[in-house]
């Protein structure tokens, strides 16, 4: 990802707290310099000290069949806004879009025992929907092995991650304050979003 050095955020408490948050990623890989994208929720941890994001995916999609091939990427994005050369203090100027993304690179893995997706399906259900988890334990055995068998399960342990907080970090003060300014009173949720992540300063 190209990140000039005014919006790299290298700081690795943030870029983690980001994608906790923003767990709906794009998962990118390819075969025969053909590009493949899915989007997936995910769940990040740690673990004696790297970073797992672990998912999973239909069987009967394509691109299931290249997780371990060759290094895979997940896209986590937003929030994203554009940015009017109205906020700007001169008239020689044009519009851009402020947004934060993160890139994280590393290698699949499959996970295929019914203890370890068992495992990741709780997790996962603990994650997204919490009050679900009751009713899930109580489903037939029968029925999560159907399921189990639709889908392949994986993790990613991240070797890179690339992060771009593009939020006018290149404009005057005045400017910046204009944009934070006029987003909050805007009512979107993705104007809201890049005013709150501008008056941290990240």
């Amino acid at each position: 990802m190209y990140i000039p050095k005014h919006f790299s955020n290298t700081d690795r408490e943030s870029i983690l707290e980001f994608i906790r948050k923003y767990s709906f990623g794009l998962l990118v890989t390819a075969e025969d310099n053909i590009p493949e994208a899915t989007h997936l929720p995910f769940l990040i941890e740690e673990r004696d000290g790297e970073v797992i994001i672990t998912s999973h995916l239909a069987k009967a999609n394509q691109q299931s069949k290249q997780l371990t091939q060759n290094e895979v990427m997940v896209v986590f994005s937003e929030p994203h806004a554009y940015i009017s050369p109205k906020y700007y203090e001169k008239e020689q100027n044009v519009p851009t879009w402020n947004y934060i993304a993160v890139h994280a690179y590393g290698k699949a893995t499959i996970i295929d025992t019914a203890e370890q997706l068992s495992a990741m399906m709780e997790k996962m259900i603990a994650q997204y929907d919490t009050a679900y988890l009751n009713q899930w334990n109580n489903l037939p055995a029968e029925f999560k092995t159907r399921m189990y068998n639709g889908i392949v399960a994986f993790e990613i342990r991240v070797t890179s991650l690339q992060a771009k907080n593009k939020l006018s970090q290149n404009r005057s003060e005045n400017e910046r304050k204009n944009i934070i300014e006029a987003f909050e009173k805007s009512g979107d949720n993705n104007e809201a979003g890049i005013a709150e992540y501008m008056k941290k300063g990240k």
